[in-house]
């Protein structure tokens, strides 16, 4: 394996593999994300977060987000909701009827099965086949008619809480997906909440939201906020109690940006997202609540290497 002499024995080798995945997950320079991977022993984490300290890397910019083809998809009932993402090699490939509607057979699939992971749907039955091939052997046959690896990749199936509703947006073809649960913990449910969680819906595919409310925010990544908004603040110079104030900024910041109920809402960025919701409640005379959603955006996490390289990868998520 390629290595990048860091001088020393007894300092971390840092691989030029390990260089280039972290320039692509932050944007930083090439001997910028060397030194911070020295600096951090290695550990891809903790480098990431010094290259944020340092203002060498997006703030927002998540890890693997190299596009891979295919399509995220949607099938949704009263009591069932689902999303899922089925990847393939070439765009050419994705926005093909042929594979757009085995992408849709595959999410209402899901909806029937009680499957969990892709492993177990993969050994499901494929319903209606005369032939009783499983889910993975479908897929299989659809390689062999299309010509290029597919991959049912994840999914999520949600099953209605009382007086919910579901709501799913597909955006550009299916390059994003959303899937979001509204419930009326207040009054009946009425047609009214259909238009709400769709708007919601939308919002979240605009908006990007990490969480639905503050207190939902992991402990780690409140600590790796907080450690990089004082970090930034003690630079400035200012006294403690100055600084202190400048991190609660910029962590009131953080939670307007990554909790969907803080976030301006799209529609009106004068009202939150918890504004719009309670305003539209009020005129049906009852309360909404967000209770859960799933934001799939293609090739999220996939890096695609082009050629042989991408199939291999492709094809190893069936195994």
């Amino acid at each position: 394996m390629t290595t990048i002499a860091s001088g020393s024995e007894d300092r971390p080798q840092i691989t030029a593999a390990m260089v280039k995945q972290l320039r692509e997950q932050t944007g930083a320079g090439m001997m910028d994300v060397k030194s911070a991977l020295t600096e951090a022993g290695g550990d891809m984490e903790q480098a990431t977060i010094l290259l944020r300290k340092k203002g060498l890397a997006a703030a927002g910019k998540k890890a693997g987000r190299i596009a891979a083809e295919g399509a995220v998809t949607a099938f949704v009932s009263d009591s069932i909701g689902v999303l899922v993402e089925v990847n393939c090699e070439t765009d050419f490939v994705g926005r093909n009827e042929n594979f757009r509607k085995f992408a849709d057979d595959v999410a209402a699939v899901i909806a029937k099965s009680k499957a969990s992971s892709v492993e177990s749907l993969n050994n499901e039955p494929w319903p209606g086949d005369a032939e009783g091939q499983t889910v993975g052997q479908v897929t299989q046959s659809k390689i062999a008619s299309i010509k290029e690896n597919i991959a049912i990749r994840r999914f999520v199936r949600y099953e209605a809480a009382p007086n919910a509703v579901f709501s799913a947006y597909i955006h550009a073809g299916g390059r994003i997906g959303v899937l979001v649960e509204l419930v009326a913990t207040s009054g009946a449910k009425s047609a009214k909440m259909n238009e709400v969680a769709k708007d919601v819906a939308m919002h979240v595919a605009a908006a990007e939201p990490r969480f639905i409310r503050r207190d939902e925010v992991t402990q780690k990544d409140l600590d790796t906020e907080r450690e990089i908004a004082r970090d930034a603040a003690a630079k400035s110079g200012k006294p403690e109690n100055i600084v202190e104030k400048m991190v609660t900024g910029k962590m009131e910041k953080f939670y307007g940006e990554a909790c969907l109920l803080e976030q301006p809402y799209i529609r009106n960025d004068k009202q939150t997202v918890n504004e719009y919701l309670a305003s539209s409640a009020k005129e049906s005379g009852c309360e909404y609540t967000v209770t859960r959603f799933t934001r799939y955006k293609l090739g999220e996490g996939i890096e695609k290497k082009g050629g042989d390289d991408f199939a291999a990868e492709v094809a190893s998520i069936l195994k």
